[in-house]
């Protein structure tokens, strides 16, 4: 098992960027693909980004293709999420998620999950 803790959210004007990060503890984390998520009230928990264990393949969904990037630090049991030219409609919940060997893009691939972190952009 792995537990999952997201940082780094916040108030942000749009246009600028924040950095999420997903602390990992209990198992092995570079056995783990990473996925980052995000929900608005009444909506379906929705893919953002994607890595693979070691870090050498990542997915993103196209909303945030060319703004988001998604990293890892296997030695540091963290992933990240460098959000870029925020806007308000990136305004949601980010949780980050891990899944055991390849990563997918449905949430319903996911075993663990993290508490979420609110992110706010501002018009």
């Amino acid at each position: 098992q792995v537990q999952l803790v997201e940082s780094g959210g916040g108030l942000v004007q749009a246009g600028g960027s924040l950095r999420l990060s997903c602390a990992a503890s209990g198992s092995t984390f570079s056995s783990y693909a990473m996925g980052w998520f995000r929900q608005t009230p009444g909506k379906e928990r929705a893919f953002v980004a994607a890595i693979s264990t070691r870090g050498g393949y990542t997915s993103y969904a196209d909303s945030v293709k060319g703004r988001f990037t998604i990293a890892r630090d296997n030695a540091k049991h963290t992933v990240y999420l460098q959000m870029n030219s925020l806007t308000p409609e990136d305004t949601a919940v980010y949780y980050c998620a891990a899944r055991l060997f390849w990563f997918g893009v449905s949430a319903g691939e996911y075993a663990y999950w993290g508490q979420g972190t609110q992110v706010t952009v501002s018009s």
